[in-house]
């Protein structure tokens, strides 16, 4: 079944996050009309190569025309002519942009569908999703409406008080122009014309006062908007960010973010007009206890005040700094290698008086006795421009920024020992000023800290790092964070474990899976859903016995599913995690010739498998491969190892002793449709094929506590019998995988 398939058959809780995923950027009839085409293409690869991305942004344009011209409904039809062109505007200048979209739509696709197969979600998940309730977003659309609402009814109030003083004004001077001749003649007219003057200026006190407290309601008001509601979906927006970046649910709510605040500076700019408006009409008419000197000033003031804080804050790195070489693990930046990020403005401003230029700092706050030091080495500074397609918000992309090491003072090393590369914590900084409307306002936000490598060798324990870092914090910028890290539950990092498996691979772990991970980190605290788990235990500390960390085993097998196994892992084919005991305990019972796929725990990205047979005495014996890994699943598909496998014993024909996937599906049932199609025949050539061979040899241990791993290289004489029994010559064999 195809995946928008087993999308469109979520509950409705679960289609609400699907509905999130999808908007102009790429509209879901996209996704509907071209679902089977759409995930048959690698936009993971098109995200990182511009070429491929232009390929396939040009082949969507010509399907999105294929499926338009057999639509039957004219309003489709149009619709998709609509989708089709914004498409064009958007992507044309650059289709990876495109590429990463889509990409993205489609792993979170697979992380929604993995969570709908767990039974609990963790408890960072439950926390998110509380976090985008709708209610509370109805609530603030409601009110920021509301406000809106008010403002412009406030500039109806002040032009009728303008009218009433421009009628108050024209009497009063008509009356002065002809005082001294009408008092004489007409002295009862003059007195009711006094009369109707004082009527007229109560009237006009009352309205400068009623407008006057009407405008300090909606201040109070936008005042309390902007601290219980605002600033906080803003850090909530932030916040998810971060679990984002980790793996986690993808970010949404930054347009309903813009449209917020831009809806409230709108109302603040419209109010300051309106002071200032107030502020000439007392030019023209002021009198004793006037209401508008006396307020207006103090009033003004907490409007600017509003607005300078209004738009600093909305100045956000809306893409967090990452290498368009891994775009699933941002915050990691090696020198000499470009990197991206983007910073926006939520705040859709009216004409500013110059160009807004962004300039980017590395590292301006280091935590004290920090030694080793970085600088851009490209240029760092550029112009915010209006996004066509983003409803008018200003934002800069800063797509090849390079970072270089600052020489070591005197030859040394700084801290080194203190704390190691991947734990070193390094932000990068964003300036501006501008001036709006007579204000002026230094804008100033920074990524979420950034971890900086010289070598891939050190990823591993840079995502580490990475993950670690905003799991547990929501600081923006705790560069010291790796001097005492806090502890994590098992819970939480087991979900963040999910996660990556998620991310990299395509699909979650289950609960099962996870318990077996417990156990090998936690051991007897495995079952204990908020044990304190420590950095150090994580990422720093050997496995007892082994010369590797439990993060870089488990790197290490995230990396071989993702290059080697991603088809046999999102089959649920591989048990993965489960201990040599266990398999034994799994496997006694089962018919001879079933075997089960899992992880190697003595190497790093290795997997093996392990099956039954039973002796003519009715003892079991346990048979376990050496571990594949990255080298020789180069050479050949796993699929296709589990198909060709042999074993050589005592002189026996090599046969295949792999029969049953644990607990009892057939093999070929199993992985049939995952088998490497071998090439047609072409004369006078004779096919061939690479076969994985293993000797069990005559004194294998048959009880079920031990366990030998045969592997190849053969003596001569094995490879002779091997000769003897095979019907083509070894020597000459080739393979289509040995390039």
């Amino acid at each position: 079944m195809s995946q928008w398939k087993q999308i469109q058959q979520l509950e409705i809780r679960l289609l609400e996050h699907v509905d999130y995923l999808y908007d102009d950027n790429f509209p879901m009839d996209i996704r509907q009309g071209l679902s089977s085409w759409i995930e048959t293409q690698d936009w993971d690869t098109a995200a990182n190569e511009e070429s491929m991305a232009g390929v396939l942004f040009t082949n969507l344009l010509s399907q999105l025309d294929r499926v338009r011209s057999q639509e039957q409904n004219f309003l489709q039809r149009h619709n998709m002519k609509i989708i089709q062109q914004q498409l064009q505007v958007k992507y044309t200048s650059n289709p990876t942009v495109m590429a990463r979209v889509i990409s993205t739509c489609l792993r979170e696709e697979r992380r929604i569908l993995s969570s709908a197969c767990m039974q609990e979600q963790g408890p960072l998940e439950r926390s998110l999703q509380n976090s985008v309730a709708f209610e509370r977003q109805k609530n603030m659309d409601n009110r920021v409406a509301i406000i809106r609402g008010s403002v412009q009814l406030m500039d109806q109030a002040v032009k009728s008080i303008e009218d009433m003083q421009d009628d108050f004004d024209f009497r009063y001077k008509t009356l002065q122009a002809r005082e001294s001749s009408d008092a004489r003649q007409n002295p009862e007219m003059m007195k009711q014309e006094v009369t109707t003057l004082q009527a007229m200026l109560n009237s006009l006190d009352f309205k400068r006062k009623e407008i006057l407290s009407k405008m300090d309601d909606v201040i109070k008001e936008i005042e309390d908007l902007m601290s219980s509601q605002l600033n906080p979906e803003l850090q909530d927006w932030k916040r998810r960010q971060q679990i984002a970046a980790i793996g986690g649910p993808q970010l949404t709510g930054l347009e309903q973010l813009h449209s917020w605040f831009t809806l409230t500076a709108q109302s603040l700019f419209q109010m300051k007009r309106q002071l200032d408006k107030l502020a000439d009409l007392i030019v023209k008419v002021t009198y004793e206890s006037d209401p508008i000197p006396l307020q207006k000033p103090q009033m003004e003031e907490r409007v600017k005040y509003l607005i300078y804080h209004l738009i600093k804050s909305s100045f956000v790195v809306e893409k967090q700094p990452c290498m368009p070489t891994h775009p699933q693990k941002p915050l990691i930046i090696k020198t000499g290698v470009q990197f991206t990020t983007k910073v926006r403005l939520l705040v859709k401003l009216p004409e500013v008086d110059y160009q807004l230029k962004v300039k980017t700092i590395f590292d301006k706050d280091l935590p004290p006795g920090r030694v080793r030091q970085f600088f851009i080495l490209t240029n760092n500074t550029k112009v915010m421009d209006i996004e066509d397609y983003s409803n008018g918000c200003l934002s800069v992309e800063f797509r090849h920024l390079q970072l270089k090491e600052k020489k070591y003072i005197n030859g040394t090393k700084g801290n080194e020992g203190l704390l190691s590369v991947t734990e070193e914590l390094h932000s990068l900084s964003f300036e501006a000023c501008f001036t709006v409307q007579g204000l002026t306002i230094d804008l100033e936000t920074c990524s979420l800290p950034l971890v900086v490598i010289s070598n891939v060798s050190q990823l591993p324990g840079g995502w580490a790092s990475v993950m670690w870092y905003n799991l547990l914090t929501d600081e923006p910028r705790n560069l010291a964070f790796f001097g005492n890290p806090p502890r994590a539950t098992w819970s939480q990092l087991s979900e963040v474990l999910s996660w990556q498996f998620s991310t990299f691979a395509g699909k979650g772990l289950n609960k099962e899976q996870l318990s077996m991970l417990g156990g090998k980190l936690l051991g007897q605290h495995a079952s204990c859903s908020d044990y304190q788990v420590s950095w150090s235990k994580l990422s720093k500390e050997n496995i007892p016995g082994k010369p590797f960390s439990f993060w870089m085993w488990l790197d290490s097998i995230l990396e071989l599913i993702k290059k080697h196994l991603l088809p046999v892992w999102n089959e649920n084919y591989i048990m993965g995690f489960v201990s040599k005991e266990m398999e034994r305990t799994l496997l006694k019972d089962k018919e001879p010739g079933t075997f089960l796929l899992r992880f190697s725990e003595s190497h790093l990205g290795g997997i093996t498998f392990t099956w039954v047979q039973h002796g003519d005495n009715g003892e079991v014996k346990f048979n376990s491969v050496e571990p594949y890994t990255k080298n020789r699943l180069s050479a050949l598909p796993f699929a296709d190892i589990i198909r060709d496998y042999k074993v050589i014993s005592e002189g026996v024909v090599p046969e295949n002793p792999l029969k049953f996937l644990y607990p009892d599906i057939p093999k070929d049932e199993a992985f049939g449709r995952l088998y490497n199609i071998q090439p047609s025949k072409v004369h006078p050539y004779i096919t061939s094929t690479l076969i994985p061979i293993s000797q069990l040899r005559s004194n294998t241990t048959t009880t079920p506590s031990s366990c030998q791993s045969p592997e190849p290289p053969m003596t001569p004489g094995e490879f002779d019998m091997l000769s003897e029994h095979l019907c083509f010559d070894i020597n000459s064999m080739s393979s289509p995988y040995s390039e």
